[in-house]
């Protein structure tokens, strides 16, 4: 799906940027290759603005589990005026069968900082697509799935009308199965969305946040992700990100491969010379795009 909401060539290099309302941001790379999501509780409106100046690649003003019940309305009600008044970010918004959705989608209707919603707690392909009809049929859809039910049903939800990326919501998926947070009792869940997500047709899910100040930690857990299929990562403080960027994206000596062998593909007239070069030149080309947009150079 082509974002609509996000017109930032994929190409380009994150920089500092003023609007006309004076609000620095940078640009972001698209949605679809995003590695970090910085999620910003939506009762803490003084926040907004350094986290659309932070090294994250998609901001997310959250709605739904950062927020008290009691605070919902107020929250909403920071939110819009936000987005109205020229900032620019996704919205996690409250899940289909609570009674917040309705006036959730009825409030983001139309407004125009507005890059996409992440629907929380996702078991249903019509979730989504009611999610983004609702919301006038343009604005892309992240399915954050969170519980057993969501997992088995993932490869239907990415194919849902709507759907942009599947991320999974780890933390409510452990509590809703009894699951401990060990890299293999977690591995099934994430290999599910990442097949889902083939199946779909869409780009690369999004891993769930590492709680915690440990950067060994969450360059491990960042790292154990990314082997799995995972491109992306929702984190929940600004000094992750830094990390996040930098584990995701293709490393230095893998340029210089992909360069390597992109010239060499060149030189023979691109002929393939056997069943290997197919894949390698499908990950030679991912590894220049995802270089391209960002920023990472050849190792000499």
């Amino acid at each position: 799906m082509t974002d609509t909401a996000d017109s930032t060539p994929t190409g380009t290099i994150p920089t500092q940027t003023t609007g006309s309302t004076g609000r620095t941001e940078r640009r972001r790379p698209n949605p679809d290759i995003a590695r970090s999501w910085l999620l910003v509780p939506g009762t803490a409106p003084e926040r907004f603005d350094s986290a659309a100046s932070s090294r994250a690649d998609q901001i997310v003003l959250d709605i739904e589990d950062a927020v008290d019940p009691a605070r919902k309305p107020a929250a909403r009600g920071d939110v819009v005026s936000w987005l109205t008044g020229g900032g620019r970010a996704w919205v996690r918004i409250n899940d289909r069968s609570t009674d917040f959705w309705s006036g959730d989608v009825d409030a983001l209707l139309g407004l125009p900082g507005l890059q996409g919603v992440m629907l929380a707690k996702t078991e249903a392909p019509e979730h989504v697509t009611e999610t983004f009809d609702r919301l006038g049929g343009s604005l892309p859809v992240l399915a954050l799935v969170e519980s057993a039910l969501g997992i088995e049903e993932s490869p239907a939800i990415a194919k849902a009308r709507g759907a942009y990326r599947l991320a999974f919501g780890s933390g409510d998926y452990r509590r809703d199965t009894g699951t401990s947070a060990d890299d293999l009792a977690m591995a099934y869940p994430r290999s599910r969305l990442v097949v889902a997500s083939r199946i779909g047709g869409l780009p690369g899910p999004i891993d769930g946040p590492t709680v915690g100040s440990s950067h060994p930690v969450l360059r491990e857990q960042a790292g154990v992700a990314v082997a799995l299929g995972l491109t992306g990562k929702l984190c929940l403080d600004v000094e992750q990100l830094p990390v996040i960027n930098e584990v995701i994206s293709p490393t230095p000596s893998d340029v210089a491969w992909a360069q390597d062998f992109l010239a060499d593909f060149e030189s023979r007239g691109r002929v393939i010379r056997d069943g290997s070069d197919l894949p390698r030149l499908g990950r030679a080309q991912k590894i220049e795009k995802l270089a391209s947009a960002f920023g990472v150079q050849a190792a000499t």
